[in-house]
């Protein structure tokens, strides 16, 4: 579905991304794990648009993306669930699902989206008219990835899902990550959370210092005794 070439990326003289490659195929949850500041938040930018590369290239389902505006990209199937949620506070859940939906075949499907929406979080529909500010960081989180399903997404990316929350919400968020997942939707997760998120990815990729530095199934990267040691803490 995704395929990256060879990507060089940073910001202004700063070069956080050298030469990554990588593949996420249809119906995956493929995860992207590493320290803070490997690089992951850049990269997930990078596949939505927000940062441009200065080198490498980068194809969805036959489509060049370097070639589409940012604002574009989300018409080619991809939904970019961001850091720290980035809900609009002072609208209600209902608008803020609203604003997910916001391209011309979303709008068209909003009610029958929404409505399959609820039925994925119920806690949403009970919350509708309350404001997004006002709700827990867990429930915010789920806001947030329910306003990226409301434009149909053939893709989902999600940055650092459980930053911020407790560990018996993380849970609960990455159990999110694999219920979607089942709901037929490939998801590519940036994690600080190693150990969480290698239980419900398929495969991962370690990101360090802007390089991919180890590739396989979620369970061999489990398994494996250098990240035991360095990110599990084994």
């Amino acid at each position: 579905m995704l395929e990256l070439d060879a990507i060089d990326a940073g910001y202004g003289g700063f070069q956080a991304l050298f030469g990554v490659s990588m593949r996420v195929s249809t119906g995956e949850a493929v995860a992207v794990i590493g320290a803070n500041g490997a690089g992951k938040t850049t990269l997930l930018r990078v596949i939505s648009g927000l940062v441009r590369p200065s080198a490498g290239a980068m194809v969805m389902e036959g489509t060049n993306l370097l070639a589409m505006p940012a604002h574009r990209i989300i018409e080619a199937g991809i939904a970019h669930v961001p850091e720290s949620r980035r809900l609009f506070p002072r609208l209600t859940v209902r608008d803020n699902l609203r604003m997910g939906a916001f391209t011309p075949a979303a709008r068209a499907g909003f009610t029958r989206q929404l409505d399959y929406v609820y039925m994925l979080f119920p806690r949403l529909k009970e919350r509708a008219g309350q404001l997004a500010g006002t709700l827990s960081g867990g429930e915010q989180q789920m806001c947030a990835i329910a306003r990226a399903l409301m434009s149909r997404p053939k893709l989902v990316l999600l940055d650092e899902p459980s930053m911020g929350l407790a560990p018996v919400i993380v849970a609960q968020v990455l159990d999110l990550v694999h219920r979607i997942r089942g709901e037929g939707y490939t998801v590519l997760i940036v994690e600080q959370n190693v150990r969480q998120v290698l239980k419900v990815a398929d495969r991962a990729y370690l990101l360090e210092v802007g390089r991919i530095k180890a590739a396989g199934s979620a369970g061999d990267l489990a398994a494996s005794d250098a990240i035991r040691k360095a990110y599990l803490g084994i």
